[in-house]
């Protein structure tokens, strides 16, 4: 049996049948079911994309740069990740939003011993930014 799992969910999928933004009865939905995966003793850790608001590289068009366009991108998974969070203390679930950007009043930095000790006390510890690098290819193609 698993007892450390990490989960990577689509930033697309928390907007449901919305072109963009949330799907409220989506992110609720992932909620309990993250709770439900807790309470079985697993260490939860969750990657949460930013393509329901942007998505970084298709954005850049010759007006935003490439540079700003997937830092655009990246914020996009934080406004994700505090939905997360702010869903999921809701119905009793403790959590951590941990970024590679630097944005401290709403996220903790990304330490990885500060991450590993939030797993230890039971916490959802969520990862938005990506790496925090510009042109950072992450695998993922998108077909139209």
């Amino acid at each position: 049996m698993y007892k450390n799992i990490m989960l990577k969910i689509s930033g697309e999928s928390l907007a449901g049948s919305n072109e963009q933004g949330f799907d409220f009865d989506i992110l609720n939905d992932l909620s309990n079911s993250i709770k439900k995966l807790q309470s079985k003793s697993l260490k939860i850790s969750i990657v949460l994309g930013g393509g329901n608001f942007i998505r970084g590289s298709s954005f850049s068009n010759g007006v935003v740069d490439r540079v700003t366009s997937d830092y655009m991108g990246m914020l996009g998974t934080v406004i994700n990740s505090l939905a997360l969070q702010s869903n999921l203390k809701k119905i009793g679930v403790e959590s951590r939003v941990m970024t590679a950007i630097s944005i401290n009043r709403v996220a903790e930095p990304y330490i990885k011993n500060k991450a590993s000790n939030h797993l230890d006390k039971n916490r959802v510890v969520i990862f938005a930014s990506g790496t925090g690098n510009p042109f950072f290819f992450n695998g993922y193609s998108r077909s139209s």
